[in-house]
């Protein structure tokens, strides 16, 4: 069984949804909490970007530099290097990555660069950062769109130049499972096996989870992933969602990602969302609200029976108590006869019969039912 490194990136993607902005006591309260998450690896940030950027991966690399791999993005560009360098300082696992476009829509638009420049300005900016760590990871941005013969060379001459990591971004969520799979596989089986590929998917079709799955089960040891999935556009593949997959399918995927502390992914989830600002959708997967809710009578009486009926996940695996039964027209007389205990309200078979048909003719008139709502109703019925 295999393990696969979790690279959380949401201090430095993450910050570039837009209209977010960790500030450097925020980056290192998040990084705090990663830890406790216990991921191996962040990306702190992008040093070039700011004096603000680089104090940000300075605080953080000065206090968690010596534990687990602190790493700072730099585009292709010496200056670049030098001010991650910086920031990094002395941190026992710097890690800088290095990040040049391998496709041609970015070679021509972005660089106004042939092939062969790019593959030796990519080469020359690795040489350069290993003279400040030994740890550097080459990142070939818009992996998928780029000619994968050029893409293989370019990443094989790059870990012959040194990089240790390799890292394939689908940065415009272009690619299908299948493409990032087949482009994956293709660098694994051209690289020496010591060392590791890397995933990095974004989310604009929606596809980045299912591609971060699909490089991991390609031979990807290292997938590259975000707190509730924030970042630029829409957003990158989701820490929780990688994870929590992972996790429960390894009989499956057989990867042993058990180092992961994942009760402390809701505390690790709500501090993000404190901090971005951007609210997490309520149909969110494993964070969202309703992840845990329910409301039909049918899921709630199995349920109520054995949770394996109607969850995959055990809410308590990520920090939550347990499941709840949300009260309102489709629920059964199991589920409501639970709820009238709780609200300490006791009814005989009969009774219970008679309330349920009441309360099911009114919950239906109202959007969502409360515990209020609920002993309003059968002071209403018990006194009709």
């Amino acid at each position: 069984m295999k393990s696969v490194l979790i690279n959380d990136i949401t201090l430095r993607d993450g910050e570039q949804a837009a209209g977010v902005n960790f500030f450097p006591e925020e980056k290192l309260r998040i990084a705090r909490q990663l830890v406790k998450l216990r991921v191996p690896i962040m990306e702190a940030g992008f040093p070039i970007a700011s004096e603000q950027d680089a104090k940000g991966v300075e605080l953080v690399a000065n206090e968690f530099g010596r534990d687990i791999v602190i790493s700072a993005m730099c585009r292709a560009v010496f200056k670049d290097i030098d001010v991650a360098a910086k920031a990094l300082g002395d941190a026992p696992k710097r890690r800088i990555q290095v990040v040049m476009g391998t496709s041609d829509i970015h070679l021509k638009h972005k660089f106004n660069l042939t092939r062969e420049d790019g593959l030796k300005t990519s080469v020359e900016s690795v040489a350069y950062a290993l003279k400040f760590s030994d740890d550097v990871e080459f990142a070939a941005e818009d992996a998928s769109r780029s000619d994968l013969p050029y893409l293989v060379d370019v990443c094989v001459a790059c870990v012959k130049a040194g990089a240790k990591t390799i890292e394939l971004p689908d940065t415009v969520g272009y690619a299908t499972p299948e493409e990032y799979f087949t482009m994956v596989a293709a660098v694994v089986k051209a690289v020496p096996p010591e060392v590791v590929v890397a995933t990095h998917c974004h989310n604009d079709l929606g596809l980045a989870t299912i591609n971060t799955i699909a490089g991991i089960m390609a031979g990807a040891r290292q997938a590259e992933v975000t707190i509730n999935g924030i970042g630029e556009r829409v957003g990158n593949a989701a820490s929780e969602e990688v994870i929590m997959t992972l996790k429960t399918r390894k009989d499956f995927y057989q990867v042993d990602i058990d180092y992961i502390n994942s009760r402390e992914i809701m505390n690790t989830s709500k501090l993000i969302e404190e901090l971005s600002q951007i609210k997490i959708a309520h149909n969110k997967a494993i964070v969202g609200k309703g992840a845990f809710l329910h409301e039909s009578g049918i899921h709630q009486d199995g349920l109520m029976k054995s949770p394996q009926t109607y969850q995959v996940l055990d809410p308590k695996d990520i920090g939550l108590e347990g499941f709840q039964l949300v009260i309102g027209k489709l629920s059964g007389k199991n589920a409501l006869n639970e709820k009238l205990s709780f609200l300490k309200i006791e009814l005989d078979k009969e009774q219970m019969k008679g309330f349920s048909r009441f309360f099911k003719d009114n919950a239906a008139k109202k959007k969502f039912v409360t515990d209020a709502d609920v002993i309003n109703l059968y002071e209403r019925w018990a006194n009709k």
